[in-house]
């Protein structure tokens, strides 16, 4: 694999180097962690592919970010062959405890709901953790080139090849790929140039995240208690830390990041609680808008979309970045079932087979992610009702409990064959 990179800091022109050849089977615009995962669980494929990133490699490690890793995104991980690198950095959570407010009934999920042989539910990493490890494995990919940074100008699709000038440093450069596959983001200029439309909406909630240090031992338990206002996640990181996820109105949200450090953590602990003592601030608090986005198509012919470029949802539950994972296993089971089959990997008989997998799967996710926020983040005494209702029932039926904990952790629905190796 060949990695090429170049220097921003000089004022003198950018050398264009020779790249190994200028036609590829795939070209991948967007070399986060999805990406990367893409890139990676096709080193074997046989297909010839180009990944743009056009940030430079430090700027995306230095991004202070957290993600629950579920169940399935680690077994994809393990069929790729790069979970042992990536197990080492992150912290693993064997207990959930889900509750509402003051409600006093606690919904626990363990590792044994789901299997005796289950050693833990889940995992929580930071960006870093994920994407090192990524960036290593790729470069030791010989059928992948990674040009970063570099920004792809406009995209030509025509019957038969993508037309794709691509920026690199003050020059630009034509390339032609039987594939583009967007994993840019969500405001992904890919899909906008492509004409492909989305809906969604943006909630009334924005969420602070920062990381805390307990006094006491996180045990190895993740958090999610519901209030009025929005809901509330205390993740276990290594080094006995958390982070917080904290789902509040805009107004609150951005009045609690405007506090002090002192002031905020006294906020903080009457919503934290006193399981873990004294809690102390690790950097700085970040504040965003929370959004639902669903792409009305995830492909269109030689286009496929994945991760936040094709949708994106509430943050309750850590869906996100797991979808996104999905997506690429799927993606990449297809795509490379067609070339050994001797198919246009570009052809959008092929891409519908993706598309048909992922966009119901996700959108049951969405779904489900948007019905947990609105149910509990409100006081109509029927709602409330409902859900303590929901919540009794659930810690007492055995199968609902494994019913929504599989479904939590990604184990509903099609597994990618990836996760069964």
């Amino acid at each position: 694999m060949a990695l090429t990179q170049f220097n921003q800091t000089t004022s003198s022109p950018y050398l264009l180097p020779e790249l190994p050849r200028y036609d590829y089977d795939l070209v991948i615009v967007g070399g986060g962690i999805v990406g990367l995962t893409l890139a990676a669980a096709l080193k074997d494929s046989g297909l010839n592919i180009l990944l743009i990133e056009a940030k430079v490699t430090s700027m995306g490690v230095s991004k202070g970010q957290a993600y629950a890793v579920h169940m399935l995104s680690a077994l994809i991980y393990q069929g790729i062959g790069i979970w042992d690198k990536m197990l080492p950095k992150i912290a693993k959570y064997r207990q959930v405890r889900l509750s509402d407010a003051d409600y006093p009934q606690v919904v626990e999920f363990e590792t044994q709901d789901i299997s005796q042989d289950t050693p833990e539910l889940g995992y929580v990493a930071e960006h870093q953790a994920l994407l090192e490890p990524l960036q290593e494995f790729v470069q030791n990919c010989q059928n992948v080139t990674y040009l970063c940074p570099a920004e792809v100008v406009s995209t030509k699709y025509q019957q038969d090849e993508v037309v794709i000038n691509i920026k690199i440093g003050e020059r630009v450069k034509l390339v032609k790929s039987k594939l583009v596959v967007a994993a840019d983001g969500s405001r992904s200029p890919i899909r906008q140039a492509a004409g492909i439309k989305t809906h969604g909406w943006k909630y009334w909630q924005s969420c602070i995240v920062a990381f805390v240090k307990p006094e006491q031992p996180h045990n190895d338990t993740a958090y999610e208690r519901f209030w009025p206002s929005g809901p509330f996640a205390i993740l276990p990181l290594p080094g006995n830390r958390c982070r917080i996820v904290w789902t509040a109105p805009h107004a609150e949200a951005q009045a609690l990041c405007a506090l002090d450090d002192e002031q905020f953590l006294q906020e903080l602990s009457r919503r934290f609680g006193d399981q873990m003592g004294k809690l102390e601030l690790l950097g700085d608090r970040f504040v965003f808008q929370v959004q639902l986005m669903q792409s009305d198509r995830y492909v269109l012919p030689r286009l496929a979309l994945v991760g936040d470029a094709a949708h994106n949802c509430h943050p309750v539950g850590g869906q996100g970045l797991n979808l996104g994972i999905r997506d690429v296993a799927a993606l990449a089971q297809v795509i490379q079932k067609a070339h050994q089959a001797g198919e246009d990997i570009g052809n959008l008989r092929v891409l519908k087979r993706y598309e048909g997998w992922r966009q119901k799967e996700n959108l049951t996710i969405l779904g489900f992610t948007d019905l947990l926020d609105r149910m509990f983040s409100n006081q109509f005494q029927p709602v409330v009702f409902m859900r303590r209702l929901g919540l009794w029932l659930m810690q007492r039926v055995p199968m609902l409990k494994v019913f929504m904990l599989k479904l939590m952790v990604g184990l509903k629905g099609k597994t990618p064959e990836l996760a069964r190796r």
